[in-house]
């Protein structure tokens, strides 16, 4: 895997990233650190990018044993230490499943496999943060 980021000084702190997969992201700053706010701060796009790494683990899951998912969000708060370096030291991931008769047992099984074999994000970040799951499955 591959990814290179260039600094764009016209933007005071803004980053540009292009994955080995040629696509695009966009990084800044705060505005107390140089940046202007125009894009999301790296470490929200780390949190992002586990967030999408067991959604679409849980999603892939369930849909093999063939249940009837129609959508997945997943809600992620964390909380990062006070000093340097500021690693995430709690994440809590709350997913909303919704689908036709999607069994909750089927899904709190998908979010473990997700968590505890399949997806390398949040199994990289629990090195250093306690990472926490809840869920709810909405019929729909």
């Amino acid at each position: 895997m591959e990814c290179t980021v260039h600094w764009m000084p016209s933007t005071g702190m803004g980053f540009a990233a292009e994955t080995g997969s040629g696509h695009f992201l966009t990084m800044d700053g705060a505005p107390d650190g140089g940046g202007r706010n125009l894009a999301p701060r790296p470490m929200e796009t780390l949190l992002a990018g586990a967030g999408g790494c067991t959604a679409y683990d849980v999603v892939l899951i369930l849909k093999r044993g063939r249940h009837a998912v129609s959508g997945c969000q997943v809600r992620l708060q964390a909380e990062r230490a006070a000093q340097d370096p500021k690693v995430f030291t709690k994440i809590h991931l709350h997913f909303v499943v919704t689908g036709k008769a999607v069994p909750a047992a089927a899904v709190e099984r998908a979010i473990a496999m997700s968590h505890e074999k399949y997806c390398s994000a949040t199994i990289m970040l629990g090195r250093t943060a306690e990472v926490t799951t809840s869920f709810e499955v909405v019929e729909g």
